[in-house]
């Protein structure tokens, strides 16, 4: 069975939203003014450990004008990996390597995680991380809170009565001050 991780850049308030230049956002790039070269080297070796990458159609649609023109190992590696992009209105995905799952997200992706092993990556895609958190769909959280509040924005976790407990596994502080936590769902 593969195991599903969550990969997400977090503000100290919980915001997951436009971490990286997307328009709209009051705060947008908010993860700019604490990058370095440890970190990006870290997210290389996390997708490089990854067996695929599942995103969102938003996410998918960001990523794809993005990481083509990009070059280097991780652009490689971003370009190349198989990915799974959730949509009801994705039909003819360009980017190279990219497979959609139409229908009950539930039943798509426990299907993916039960067929073969490794690691099932899954950044950004808000809307589908709650989808997978509610659905107890995810195995593994790995969250690099910047140390930044923007106040606004969609938040890793969905507003809910359901409680799941999680059991810390590790933890990382770089250079920049982000801190990466990991978290493991407790059964």
């Amino acid at each position: 069975m593969r195991t599903l991780i969550v990969s997400a850049f977090v503000t100290l308030d919980g915001v997951m939203e436009a971490p990286g230049g997307e328009p709209g956002h009051p705060h947008t790039d908010w993860v700019r003014d604490y990058e370095d070269a440890e970190q990006i080297d870290h997210k290389m070796h996390e997708m490089l450990a990854a067996e695929l990458l599942l995103i969102g159609r938003v996410t998918y649609e960001s990523f794809a004008g993005a990481w083509p023109t990009y070059t280097g190992e991780f652009a490689d590696r971003m370009n190349g990996m198989p990915k799974y992009v959730v949509s009801s209105t994705l039909t003819d995905p360009a980017w190279n390597n990219t497979t959609v799952l139409r229908g009950d997200v539930v039943k798509e992706v426990a299907a993916l995680k039960a067929d073969g092993d490794g690691q099932i990556v899954v950044q950004g895609s808000t809307t589908l991380v709650h989808a997978l958190l509610e659905n107890d769909l995810v195995d593994e959280l790995r969250l690099m809170v910047f140390p930044v509040t923007v106040g606004f924005g969609a938040r890793v976790f969905p507003r809910s009565t359901k409680k799941t407990s999680w059991r810390v596994t590790g933890s990382r502080t770089f250079p920049s001050q982000a801190r990466e936590d990991i978290y493991r769902r407790i059964a």
